[in-house]
């Protein structure tokens, strides 16, 4: 039986959506910057995911790994080619947000890119073989990030009293 990318796809993006709205409300919190969120694929491929150039990604495996997944590459399917994704996908993001529902880290763009240019972490492709990109563990993402947002306790309790 054949793997069905377009199912695993539709099964992720609304976790992938629900997710971007927990850091919309982190940044309003936390940063006092409110995101305008692109949701059709015509404006997040024509500007971006956001108008504030945020990427934000949702990396459902870093608590139990303590590495974040740096996405240089991707396709839709493994008899597709590679295409440039993540942090040299081209649109208007300059900051690369990266995170789980307990912690988000904000890194630059730019500075990822020099990271996988210089060869420190072995770009690997992942068990679906639709993504490389490499690790990045917590101990270095702790030395190179911009801002570190810890989710406050009982965030999502008090969302929306901050007006």
């Amino acid at each position: 039986m054949k793997f069905d990318y377009q199912k695993l796809y539709e099964e992720r993006l609304p976790m992938g959506q629900k997710f971007q709205d927990h850091c919309a409300a982190l940044f309003l919190q936390e940063l006092h910057i409110p995101l305008v969120n692109f949701q059709s694929k015509d404006w997040q491929f024509k500007i971006g995911e956001n108008a504030q150039g945020f990427e934000i990604k949702y990396d459902q495996h870093f608590s139990n790994t303590g590495n974040f997944w740096i996405e240089v590459q991707q396709r839709i399917t493994p008899e597709q080619n590679y295409y440039s994704a993540g942090i040299y996908q081209k649109d208007n993001a300059w900051m690369y947000c990266i995170g789980d529902y307990s912690v988000l880290y904000l890194f630059g763009k730019h500075f990822l890119q020099l990271l996988h240019k210089s060869n420190r972490f072995e770009v690997i492709e992942n068990n679906l073989k639709t993504s490389r990109g490499f690790l990045l563990p917590k101990t270095e993402a702790d030395k190179y990030f911009t801002h570190k947002i810890e989710t406050p306790e009982g965030f999502v309790d008090h969302i929306g009293n901050n007006a």
